[in-house]
């Protein structure tokens, strides 16, 4: 009797607990963690993302899914922090509110085209951080005019334009990509529209993407902003390293812990839920002993307590500040 009420009563208490667990104190909980690893480990490049978590919404209530914005840094696998985005806002405005939680100084941003915003550009410059942004049809006279300087540039060979270009082909996955990077300092271009209100704004980037698939080939041209000077070298790397918060961030929550197929939706439970998977992530990562993939270091840890003891201190390791 006593172990059937256990169980009924179980569940109700978890969801209880993080219906009301006020999920900004409990994102600061973990950044605190998460900065004294980065303290120990450093870090260069930092993607930013968002995502949205499809099983939160509750029709009945007319609540929408769960969107939240993420930063990933990219040589550590650590994710640094989570912020919503508010429901009646978008990715915009919840960019600049995570970048004030972190301590960002010396990395390499990488945004996606939604974040491609002025005020961010000045946010990150102020922050003695440098930014590599996507340009796209957000910005539609900019996008065109880098996009008509690179193809007459590119026709003519770059003759008398002072280009750093970088090569690089990766085969696996049945396909073989070929990606060129070319990286052009601003003051080889025409005046740029309003390029004087992109604080920082030194180079602009273009990276050519040639796949060729068993049954086709595919073909694709991406523009950049960046803070950086021109070295395809270096930024086309910062560039490859950002896909990683979606095949190593949001690829593994969706596959390896279900967050889309989740249907818990009351009051702070998506939020603080959506935070405990990124912490279990983080820590499954940092297990150093049990070379496997977080799907199968996720199963080890519920079936056997002697290595979820092993993540936990994987997990604490060189942490000294309490949460």
């Amino acid at each position: 009797m006593c172990s059937s009420n256990t169980a009924t009563i179980e569940p109700y208490t978890f969801r209880r607990v993080f219906e009301r667990i006020n999920p900004k104190e409990f994102e600061q909980c973990f950044r605190n963690w998460v900065q004294s690893l980065v303290e120990k480990l450093g870090v260069e490049v930092v993607a930013i993302d968002g995502k949205t978590h499809r099983g939160s919404y509750d029709r009945e209530s007319k609540l929408k899914a769960l969107h939240t914005v993420s930063a990933w840094a990219c040589e550590n696998r650590l994710i640094l922090g989570q912020t919503k985005v508010n429901c009646k806002s978008n990715e915009i405005t919840a960019i600049p509110a995570l970048l004030e939680t972190l301590d960002l100084s010396g990395c390499i941003i990488t945004i996606d085209a939604m974040g491609t915003q002025k005020s961010i550009a000045e946010q990150i410059i102020a922050g003695n951080a440098d930014y590599i942004f996507s340009l796209k049809d957000n910005h539609p006279t900019l996008h065109q005019q880098v996009k008509n300087w690179f193809e007459i540039a590119q026709s003519l060979d770059f003759k008398g334009v002072d280009v750093s270009i970088s090569q690089r082909v990766e085969k696996g996955h049945h396909r073989i990509e070929n990606r060129t990077c070319y990286t052009v300092p601003v003051s080889q271009l025409p005046a740029l529209h309003e390029q004087n209100q992109w604080a920082g704004l030194t180079t602009v980037v273009m990276v050519v993407r040639k796949v060729q698939h068993w049954n086709k080939t595919t073909h694709e041209v991406q523009f950049y902003l960046t803070s950086l000077d021109s070295d395809a070298n270096k930024i086309g790397s910062a560039i490859r390293q950002h896909w990683g918060i979606e095949n190593s961030v949001h690829w593994t929550l969706d596959v390896t812990f279900h967050e889309d197929e989740c249907r818990i939706h009351s009051m702070h439970s998506p939020q603080n839920f959506a935070l405990l998977r990124r912490i279990a992530l983080n820590a499954l990562d940092r297990e150093p002993t049990f070379r496997r993939s977080i799907r199968q270091k996720s199963r080890r840890a519920a079936m056997n307590d002697q290595y979820m003891v092993s993540v936990l201190a994987a997990s604490i390791a060189n942490y000294s500040p309490l949460l």
